[in-house]
């Protein structure tokens, strides 16, 4: 008979539920480090948004300036200070606004590496604690399926002996029944 067929089953469900868990935490760490590199990414592109933002801020007060001049006589000169001084103060906002993004961006992209390193040495022990366990289990399904063919083996041969005593009682029967039988004709 096939007792460890069931227990079998029910061990290697067991572990390829632990391995399937393993991988999903695996993809949700590649996923994390995929929405880690897409937020860097996005550090680029919105300091370029920003820049043109300032730069058209910056040439829309040009433009203002432009339509003073030419409508108020003698502002020119106050105009160019005025002009000089606005491009100086953009200047200074578009360095100031670089060096920000270039410092977020290294702190993130640290962070980032960081946390890569950090993950890649967790999975690489949660891998090896895996294997350990899935050993581990594979063990204890042994002991377990060896444990249920022994108890098997003897559930068939105490079924067997149920059978042989269960004929001898009917043997036992049988010559009773004969020895009545011979007696009564006796």
């Amino acid at each position: 008979m096939a007792y460890t067929n069931p227990l079998t089953t029910a061990f290697e469900v067991q572990r390829t539920t632990i391995e399937q868990s393993q991988q999903a935490f695996e993809r949700t760490i590649e996923l994390q480090h995929s929405v880690n590199e897409a937020m860097l990414d996005s550090l680029d592109s919105q300091e370029s948004a920003q820049r043109r933002s300032v730069e058209l801020f910056q040439t829309a007060v040009h433009g203002y300036l432009d339509a003073v001049e030419s409508t108020v006589p003698g502002t020119a000169g106050t105009v160019d200070e005025v002009r000089a001084s606005v491009d100086e103060q953009f200047e200074f906002l578009l360095e100031n606004h670089a060096e920000t993004f270039e410092t977020v961006a290294a702190e993130y992209e640290e962070s980032v590496d960081a946390y890569d390193e950090l993950t890649a040495d967790y999975v690489e022990a949660l891998d090896e604690q895996v294997a350990m366990l899935v050993e581990a289990h594979e063990e204890v399904e042994a002991g377990a399926v060896e444990a249920a063919e022994e108890w098997g083996d003897q559930l068939e041969t105490l079924q067997g002996q149920v059978e042989d005593l269960q004929s001898q009682v009917e043997d036992v029967q049988q010559q009773a029944a004969d020895a009545v039988d011979i007696d009564v004709e006796a």
